[in-house]
Order: structure tokens, then C-alpha cells, then sequence
């Protein structure tokens, strides 16, 4: 079973349950009808694939058209995906798939408004912080936005951060370490949170310099600091309201962990047009 196949259906577990009381008792087993869904807000859709699997897990005899894909503009109104077929399994995956469908989408729609904000030379970056069991989903929504991903997990990617900073004694000191037990294949980020730090990181040799929570000045005065021996990441507290304060500088990476775990839902109803004879 690949992670999709397992988000789903533990979803449909938790929803679903040992059955659908309602439905099942009122809804005739025969009884075929068709369905749409529609976007009720403008966004960027995210999720499609998904919202096919939901409903082919509960019966894989429903047939889906999808007018739209991921990654384009919906408007308010727009109907996005017609469904044929049993009524009970429409309405079964009516609440889980538009759960998925209004996330995801809402994390695509976040994504794409910091990326039209900034050249194509700086990308914007997701973080880990993301839902428990949903970071597969959620970075591929990022994706969707035209945004990139940085670390999946704890295990494909090296960054060093405060605490680990702390444990070993300082940021000359985490470099080294890194450097001696690395593979050859993996670049070395470290956190800085102060300006020597970052004199620190650029002395130990890192590749990438994450500069964390730092006021306009001085990460301008980093970037002086640093002077291309390594790429650069902002990180910490940007939003729509200051990022316009970094274009122009240059810098590599922009990492938000907002897109992700804070990003406002996209609303999606589906409605049942009637049945089939």
C-alpha cells in the first residue's frame, strides 16, 4: 500500500467507521445518481488524484470527470468534477475527499501567492512542520503552489540547528563534526541567529546559511558577511506583509512554515443533481 493509499484510508476509517447509519439506512443500494463539485472561492486546485482515490476505495465502479487539474485557477461557482454512479458510495466519500480537496488546495493557494511575489531566482520552501501523517500530501501541495521542498524528514537532509549547536558547543564546532562524518553527497545547513554566527558558519565552510529570525538589517549585513561562499535561507516570521522587504536581495531559499500549518482551507461542496432510473 503506497502513502496515498494509506492517508486514505485511515480517513476513511476514522469517518466512515463500521458503516454510514444515515445513509445506509435510507439510501437504497441500487439507487444511482450524479454528483458535482464545485469550488466555492478562488484558488489554485490541489488534489484531484486524491479525491479519485477516496471515492475509488469505496467503490471503484464510480466514474469521475475532472474539468479542472492541479495547479489550475478556480473561481467561485466552478464546477470541478462530475461523479456517476451509487448514491451511498457518493455521499460515503462526500465529507473525507472534500476534506482533502479544501487542505490541500488551501495549501497550494498559500504557496503560489508568496511565489508570485518574488523572482523566479528565489524559491519559496516548505518546512516539517506539517500535519502528523499528512507531510507527503502537503508537500506536494507546496509543489502544486510552485513552491519547492526542502527536507522530507530527519533523514534526507543535513541542518544543523540551535540545539544541536548547543549540545556540541557552538557553531565552528557543529561544522566540523558535520563535515568529518558526512556523506560526500549531502550539502551541510546550519541555523545562525546572530551575525557571528554566520561569521562562524562562513569560517566552518557551510554550504547553505540559514539566517533565522533576523531583522531586514541584518540579514542584509549577512549577505555582506557571507558574500556568495554559501547559499542563503531566511527563515522566521515571514508573511505577505514583509517579504516585499527581501526582493532584491540576494538570497537562495525563503522557507515558511505558514503555507503548510497555517494555511486558510479552500471550501468545496458537492451536490447530488438527482437520481438515475
Amino acid at each position: 500500500m503506497n502513502s496515498i493509499s494509506k492517508i486514505i484510508s485511515l480517513a476513511l476509517e476514522e469517518d466512515i467507521g463500521i458503516g454510514d447509519v444515515t445513509t445506509d439506512l435510507i439510501i437504497d443500494e441500487g439507487l444511482k445518481g450524479k454528483a458535482y463539485i464545485k469550488c466555492k472561492e478562488k484558488g489554485i486546485l490541489c488534489g484531484c488524484e486524491v479525491v479519485k482515490e477516496v471515492f475509488h476505495t469505496i467503490d471503484d465502479t464510480l466514474e469521475l470527470k475532472f474539468l479542472k487539474s492541479d495547479g489550475d485557477e478556480v473561481n467561485p461557482g466552478e464546477k470541478i468534477i462530475f461523479i456517476e454512479g451509487k448514491v451511498k458510495s457518493i455521499l460515503k466519500g462526500e465529507r473525507v475527499s472534500l476534506n482533502f480537496l479544501s487542505h490541500l488546495s488551501g495549501i497550494a493557494t498559500a504557496t503560489n501567492k508568496f511565489v508570485k511575489l518574488l523572482p523566479p531566482s528565489v524559491k519559496i520552501l516548505d518546512t516539517r512542520k506539517t500535519l502528523p501523517g499528512l507531510r507527503f500530501l502537503e508537500k506536494y501541495a507546496v509543489r502544486v503552489g510552485g513552491g519547492k521542498n526542502h527536507r522530507f524528514g530527519l533523514y534526507d537532509g543535513i541542518l544543523i540547528k540551535d540545539n544541536h549547536i548547543i549540545a556540541v558547543g557552538g557553531v565552528k564546532r557543529a561544522l566540523e563534526i558535520a563535515k568529518r562524518n558526512a556523506p560526500h553527497y549531502m550539502k551541510i545547513e546550519i541555523e545562525t541567529a546572530s551575525l557571528e554566527d554566520v561569521k562562524e558558519a562562513v569560517e566552518g565552510g557551510a554550504d547553505i546559511i540559514l539566517l533565522d529570525n533576523m531583522s531586514i538589517d541584518e540579514i542584509k549585513e549577512a549577505i555582506k558577511i557571507i558574500n556568495g561562499k554559501a547559499q542563503i535561507e531566511v527563515s522566521g516570521g515571514i508573511n505577505s506583509n514583509n517579504i516585499e522587504q527581501l526582493i532584491g536581495l540576494p538570497i537562495d531559499f525563503i522557507s515558511i512554515g505558514a503555507i503548510t500549518h497555517s494555511a486558510k482551507a479552500i471550501d468545496f461542496s458537492l451536490t447530488l443533481e438527482g437520481h438515475i432510473e
